[in-house]
């Protein structure tokens, strides 16, 4: 008589420890913000072979400066990209704390303020900056750009992580990291050697 076979399972658990804090920030330098607009989208869709080549449309400085805000979907409330913040936090780990790029940036998510979790809040008044830039792509000649700048700014980051990797103390320490070493936006200090600006600190609450 076949003797029947009994099947054994074992519970597994596959549930992160996830945890989340907010973190406050405060600028120190002026945060400039630079949004890839619509407009700009749609002249290098223009400039592909085979587009037909229509008139150059002439932005007002006021125009070029409003459009270069980065506003949450009510159309009103400024903000930033919160990838922007985890970019800066990841590149700070590696160069201040020796961390592997890779892996750091797994470990934790920075999740905006509006309905998808794409854009931080900021808080602070804005206000139009000129400044001349180099344009084309050979005979580069100077023109004037006018962009977005929180001379004061503020935020609060939302930070979603695996507790088992990663603490508490050590995003902190990123962040505050990414601050004085990346910044963010415009003319920041990772993309400019003469960039001083974007740059904040952890507020201790």
């Amino acid at each position: 008589m076949k003797k029947e076979e009994t099947t054994q399972t074992k519970d597994i658990n596959v549930t992160l420890n996830l945890k989340t804090i907010t973190i406050p920030i405060k600028g120190i330098s002026p945060l400039i913000v630079s949004k890839f607009d619509h407009k700009s989208q749609q002249e290098i869709i223009e400039k592909a072979p085979g587009k037909a080549k229509q008139g150059k449309k002439i932005s007002t400085p006021e125009e070029e400066y409003l459009n270069s805000l980065y506003l949450m979907p009510d159309g009103k409330t400024p903000c930033f990209p919160a990838c922007g913040f985890k970019a800066a936090m990841v590149r700070a780990a590696q160069v201040v704390y020796d961390k592997q790029m890779i892996k750091t940036r797994t470990l934790f998510r920075v999740i905006g303020d509006d309905e998808n979790g794409d854009l931080v809040k900021i808080n602070g008044t804005h206000r139009m900056r000129q400044d001349m830039v180099r344009v084309g792509t050979i005979n580069k000649i100077a023109a004037p750009r006018y962009r977005a700048e929180f001379p004061e700014w503020s935020a609060n980051l939302t930070i979603q992580y695996i507790a088992d990797a990663i603490s508490e103390e050590q995003l902190v320490a990123y962040l505050n990291a990414a601050g004085f070493t990346c910044g963010v936006g415009e003319w920041r200090p990772e993309k400019s050697n003469s960039g001083s600006y974007g740059l904040f600190q952890v507020v201790n609450s």
